[in-house]
C-alpha cells in the first residue's frame, strides 16, 4: 500500500515540474510578443506568438486538472491537498494575464511608440524575472531546499523596482503631447496590466514561503 502510494506522490511531481515547464513556455512566447512586436503596426508574427501563448497556457490548464485529479485520488492527505491546490491555483493567474495583455494589444491594435519601448522593455524583463524566481522558488519547497524566503525577498525587490518604472512610463505617456489622448488611456491600461504580473508573482511567493514556515512547525 505505501509503495503504492509513493509511486503517486513520485507521478505527481513530476506533473508539478511538467506544469512548472509549461508556464516557463508560455512566458517565453508572452516574452517574444512583447518584444519583438509591439513597436510596430502590423506585425505578422504577432498573432502567431500570442496563440503559442494560449496553447502553453492551455496545456499548463491540462496538467493543472490531471494534478487535481491525482490529489484527489489519495496521493496526499487532506491538508497537503489544499496546500498544494492553492499555491497551484494562485500560479494559474499569472499566465492569464500573459494572454490578457497580447488580447488587449491585438484587439484595440495598439502600437507602443518607439520612445517608450525601452522603459516597456525593462518593465517587461524584469516582471519575468520574478516569475523565473517564483519558478526556482516552488522547485525549492517541493525539493525542501533552502533560500526560499531569499527568493521572496529578491521578487519583493524586483516588485518595487517594477513599481518605479512603471510610474514612471505612465509619467512620460501623458507628458507627451504628440500622443492622442484615446492612445494614452489605452496605453496606460497596458502597462498597469504588465504591473500586475509582479504584483502576482510576489503574492504567490509569499504565500510560498508561509507554506515553507508552517512545515518547519
Amino acid at each position: 500500500m505505501f509503495k503504492f502510494l509513493f509511486k503517486k506522490e513520485d507521478h505527481l511531481l513530476s506533473l508539478i515540474y511538467k506544469y512548472l515547464e509549461t508556464l516557463q513556455a508560455t512566458r517565453d512566447n508572452f516574452a517574444k510578443a512583447m518584444n519583438t512586436c509591439t513597436g510596430k503596426a502590423g506585425c505578422d508574427q504577432f498573432d502567431f506568438l500570442i496563440e503559442r501563448t494560449h496553447k502553453y497556457e492551455s496545456k499548463a490548464d491540462d496538467f493543472y486538472d490531471e494534478i487535481n485529479d491525482l490529489m484527489y485520488g489519495k496521493a496526499l492527505i487532506p491538508e497537503s491537498r489544499a496546500d498544494v491546490m492553492g499555491l497551484l491555483e494562485m500560479v494559474e493567474t499569472i499566465p492569464r494575464v500573459y494572454e490578457r495583455i497580447l488580447f488587449m494589444i491585438q484587439t484595440q491594435k495598439i502600437v507602443i511608440p518607439g520612445p517608450l519601448m525601452p522603459d516597456i522593455q525593462d518593465l517587461v524583463r524584469i516582471s519575468l524575472d520574478c516569475c523565473d524566481i517564483l519558478v526556482k522558488q516552488i522547485k525549492a519547497l517541493l525539493e525542501k531546499q533552502q533560500g526560499i524566503r531569499t527568493h521572496m525577498n529578491t521578487i519583493d525587490k524586483n516588485e518595487s523596482h517594477c513599481d518605479h518604472v512603471q510610474r514612471r512610463i505612465i509619467v512620460k505617456i501623458f507628458d507627451d503631447d504628440g500622443i492622442a489622448p484615446f492612445d494614452k488611456l489605452q496605453l496606460k491600461e497596458v502597462i498597469r496590466r504588465l504591473g500586475e504580473i509582479s504584483d502576482r508573482t510576489l503574492w504567490v511567493a509569499r504565500r510560498v514561503n508561509i507554506m515553507s514556515m508552517t512545515r518547519r512547525v
